[in-house]
């Protein structure tokens, strides 16, 4: 078994004995989610104006100075992606993968693993990708023999090869990615444990000493599949979009997150961070030494003037679509993480009047939307269908279907279920209100549910609009897919979203207590 030495054991080691130590630099990037172009401190679209004056984040311009320098400092490194290239701009809606894989190739890497929303569009499109990249796309906890696309073509994990040393990648996507995405009936996801352990077993084998695990599981799961196997070095996360730092006072634990022998790194999501993670091994493959901090894609860094070209040509075709203004906001409506997967959120409320907005004249009296289909905030000002775009880049349709207040109480429930986490299941709600407290026992942490004002009955049936995703099971709603008079093919959500917002403007963001935490 590897063990992990202190800094003192092994100056104590090295002092006294030739040790044969190996460095290497793991630059990685996660959750990038298209963000070809400089993004706002809000995640969304920068203009060119306020890029020009040092205001905007990230970039593939940017990322690639920023690499070429990272590996000017290193004799070894590598580059990864921890998943989720897909979905989250117009780049994605109109490129599918093919810039992704332009831009990775460009960039140089050297493996990733899949993401859930890489397979937002089916098998089809994740082949495409893998078929365009330079680079081993990876997926351990899945069986995919009975997907033709992907059976003789989606490994588990591969080796490489940086100055004279073999590592090996092994690749990790969340155990419910058939709740969260679209990867069709021929694959089964597994445990993340036992997945890893073996292929870290199989490699080991091998004569394989250096193994890092590139996982779109979520900080706590890479915390668990570090706690629980044998023989990772390294685990690069995503998926939770947690920036790890020793810096940032936001920062959702340290970089890297030592468990057991097993360092944790990740570097938040959209480009705006490159982790940079400096690993010495001596020549048994323990990690000796294990330390970093994710470099901020700010203004300070410089962009490259040839991507900048191409990001420029490929957004032509975007342009007459992104910058139609369609609304006006007069404050910031704030649509981030943090807050839409925790508690009631100013976007959440906009996206869920603006659904039953839509459908009420038919009786609807509901209205429920994921919080992880809330991408990103809009800024106050103007605002453009990019911008609408960009907080909702899913193509998903108003869903309406009629279920019991017993079957809304369970949604309810469901939606909590992963408070902790920060999973993208937590329901923002409009025609209702409803109060929570993670604290109680799973099946009574819902309460106070109203109904137009009134208490909820749990044998009454309501008539409800949602997005086609929950409607038909995503993010664990599985108690929808069974729904009377389910019609999931309404108008997209984006558009539904930006007449809303025009026939409001100037639109006042609000929250008025329609979800409580208790």
């Amino acid at each position: 078994m590897k063990r992990i030495l202190t800094t003192t054991a092994a100056l104590a080691l090295t002092s006294g004995i030739a040790s044969a130590e190996y460095n290497l630099t793991i630059l990685h990037t996660n959750d990038f989610h298209a963000r070809f172009e400089p993004i706002s401190k809000y995640d969304s679209g920068c203009s060119a104006e306020d890029d020009a004056e040092g205001e905007c984040f990230g970039g593939s311009a940017r990322l690639v100075t920023a690499i070429a320098e990272a590996r000017a400092r290193s004799d070894n490194s590598i580059l990864v992606d921890g998943g989720d290239q897909f979905q989250g701009t117009l780049f994605y809606t109109y490129y599918k993968g093919a810039l992704a894989a332009e831009m990775m190739n460009a960039l140089g890497y050297d493996g990733m693993t899949v993401g859930n929303h890489e397979f937002d569009d089916g098998p089809e499109v994740l082949r495409g990708f893998m078929d365009a990249v330079k680079f081993p796309v990876l997926m351990s906890n899945a069986d995919v023999s009975a997907e033709p696309l992907l059976a003789d073509t989606l490994a588990k994990s591969t080796v490489i090869e940086r100055g004279g040393e073999k590592i090996g990648l092994i690749g990790l996507t969340p155990e419910d990615t058939d709740e969260l995405a679209s990867p069709g009936d021929n694959i089964t996801f597994s445990d993340p444990v036992a997945a890893v352990q073996g292929e870290v077993d199989r490699l080991s084998a091998e004569g394989v000493n250096k193994i890092v695990v590139l996982s779109h599981s979520g900080y706590r799961t890479d915390q668990r599949v570090a706690a629980e196997t044998t023989g990772v070095d390294v685990i690069v996360g995503g998926h939770s979009n947690s920036l790890l730092s020793n810096t940032n006072e936001r920062a959702d634990g340290p970089y890297p997150t030592m468990v057991g022998e097993t360092a944790i790194v990740q570097a938040y999501a959209y480009g705006k961070f490159l982790g940079e993670l400096n690993v010495t091994f001596d020549d048994a493959g323990n990690i000796t030494a294990a330390q970093g901090e994710p470099i901020i894609m700010d203004s300070s860094v410089q962009q490259d003037a040839a991507t900048q070209a191409r990001i420029a040509q490929a957004a032509k075709p975007l342009e007459e679509i992104r910058n139609k203004v369609v609304a006006e906001t007069a404050a910031e409506i704030v649509g981030v993480r943090e807050d839409c997967r925790a508690r009631e959120c100013a976007m959440g409320n906009l996206i869920a009047d603006a659904m039953l907005a839509r459908v009420k004249d038919q009786g609807v009296e509901i209205a429920v939307q994921n919080g992880g289909g809330i991408r990103a905030s809009i800024d106050a000002g103007e605002v453009t269908m990019g911008e609408v775009l960009t907080v909702l880049p899913f193509q998903n349709t108003l869903s309406t279907f009629d279920v019991t207040g017993e079957t809304i109480i369970a949604a309810l429930e469901n939606g909590v279920s992963e408070h902790e986490e920060g999973a993208g299941r937590f329901l923002q709600v409009a025609g209702m209100s409803y109060a929570f407290d993670v604290s109680k026992p799973v099946g009574s942490r819902i309460s106070d549910v109203t109904v137009g004002g009134a208490p909820i009955d749990p044998a009454k049936v309501y008539s409800v609009v949602s997005n086609n995703y929950v409607r038909n099971g995503g993010d664990g709603f599985d108690m929808f897919k069974s729904a009377e008079n389910a019609y999931d093919f309404g108008p997209d959500l984006a558009d539904v979203t930006a007449e809303f917002l025009a026939a409001k403007g100037p639109y006042a963001p609000y929250t008025d207590g329609r979800i409580t935490m208790k």
